[in-house]
């Protein structure tokens, strides 16, 4: 897979993925396409040597993994985990508004939204609904609006003189994005306006809504940015891009050696659920395929958990320590914490230091500064609830959390080439 091409369809990607499910569909679509067979948790697994698998939960996690030429407990396996959500916007169960002739929508903040950029944007509308069918029978669907329907208008300066020394935002009143004007007496609801966008999208005959996970989103499509594309700006970027190059550093790999990928959901909201990364799936998934192989699967084992990085902003350098300040474009960054905030030991460190340098990929290193509190990944918590070796990695970014946000055009296809080289070595340790 050449440079070009790799952003080019990175950018088809993202914006075919604007929930986790919409994410997961589009991985299971390329992994089809490869010849991977899905498995499903409730039936009884045949897995064979040199195969590619895949098991989906919830719609918004997956774990792939090729099985290499020789059995797990012997080889080891080439693990990458990521994660398929992102701070957003999410409708209310009972979520119309009508004040002066205009349907809102109530909304939740779901993960640490940076909430000022959300206001006057473009924002569409996707995400998982299950309803009745025509049948009577319980189903689920995907939807996407796909064009702007919302936006959430700022305040006039006018009416807030404050607005650019002192404005906060209320989660609860301020963000209720406006959908469109109606009468006085309209009682259109919105599992109405749903029903009709199913029927508009897959035909599918609805009886009724039951229940739906929704979120808005950015309407504009991913796209390069600079005066010469070194840039790319995206919605989601965190952490799609990590799912995006691990899918296809797997796809990429030789497949002679045991490889997996984990993306889960519910990171940005702290993993604790059947699909995130504090709950059972990995392990489940491990434990059908390795059997009473497990333990030593595991023990010969590393998980590279890929996460993004926040690169040094240059307006404000002094958030970064001076000797581990990420720059955009000047390679993918190992992120080290020694309160295990991250994962990164030596020994992990080590390995991807080693294959970034015999492929001559340059690497950076991120810690936080000592007077400021560090984020965290999934890395802990997997390397935690397996014992397996981890090293927690990233690209640098700017606007983190942001409905809007910016990498390199250089830093993630470079990680792409380390981590096949990962998940296709013979020999990690």
């Amino acid at each position: 897979m050449e440079h070009a091409e790799f952003n080019k369809d990175l950018l088809t990607f993202l914006n075919a993925s604007p929930t986790p499910w919409h994410a997961v569909a589009t991985m299971k679509n390329l992994l089809d396409a490869a010849g991977f067979e899905e498995l499903d948790e409730k039936d009884d697994w045949s897995v064979g040597q040199n195969r590619g698998y895949y098991v989906i939960r919830n719609g918004s996690s997956i774990v792939a993994f090729r099985t290499g030429a020789q059995d797990a407990a012997a080889s080891g396996i080439r693990m990458v985990g990521a994660h398929t959500d992102s701070p957003c916007l999410k409708v209310k169960p009972n979520p119309e508004l009508r004040r002066k002739g205009f349907f809102q929508l109530g909304v939740e903040v779901y993960g640490g939204v940076l909430m000022n950029p959300w206001f006057d944007r473009d924002l569409s509308l996707a995400g998982r609904v299950t309803f009745l069918d025509g049948h009577n029978n319980v189903s689920d669907t995907l939807v996407d609006f796909g064009k702007p329907v919302a936006f959430i208008p700022s305040l006039a300066i006018h009416l807030d003189r404050e607005a650019n020394s002192n404005r906060t935002v209320n989660a609860q009143t301020d963000l209720p994005p406006v959908l469109m004007q109606t009468e006085e007496n309209d009682t259109t609801r919105f599992d109405e306006l749903l029903s009709q966008q199913i029927v508009s999208e897959s035909g599918i005959k609805v009886r009724k809504i039951l229940a739906y996970e929704l979120s808005f989103y950015d309407a504009q499509d991913a796209g390069f940015v600079g005066l010469r594309d070194e840039f790319i700006a995206s919605a989601r970027l965190d952490n799609l891009l990590s799912c995006y190059i691990g899918l296809h550093a797997l796809l990429n790999a030789s497949g002679k050696e045991a490889a997996l990928l984990v993306c889960n959901d519910h990171e940005e909201v702290g993993s604790v659920s059947a699909e995130g990364a504090q709950g059972p799936f990995l392990s489940a998934v491990l434990d059908r395929w390795c059997g009473a192989g497990k333990a030593k699967a595991i023990a010969r084992s590393m998980m590279i958990s890929a996460d993004n990085a926040h690169g040094v902003h240059p307006n404000y350098i002094d958030k970064h320590d001076e000797n581990h300040g990420p720059i955009l474009n000047k390679g993918p960054v190992i992120k080290v914490n020694h309160n295990q905030r991250y994962a990164t030991n030596s020994r992990s460190a080590a390995v991807y230091r080693n294959i970034s340098d015999e492929l001559g990929i340059p690497h950076q290193t991120f810690v936080v500064r000592s007077d400021m509190g560090c984020g965290s990944t999934i890395g802990p918590l997997t390397a935690s609830n397996l014992g397996v070796t981890t090293l927690d990695i990233g690209v640098p970014q700017f606007g983190m959390h942001s409905i809007r946000e910016l990498i390199g055009t250089e830093d993630g296809f470079s990680m792409f080439r380390v981590l096949t080289e990962f998940m296709q070595r013979k020999q990690v340790f």
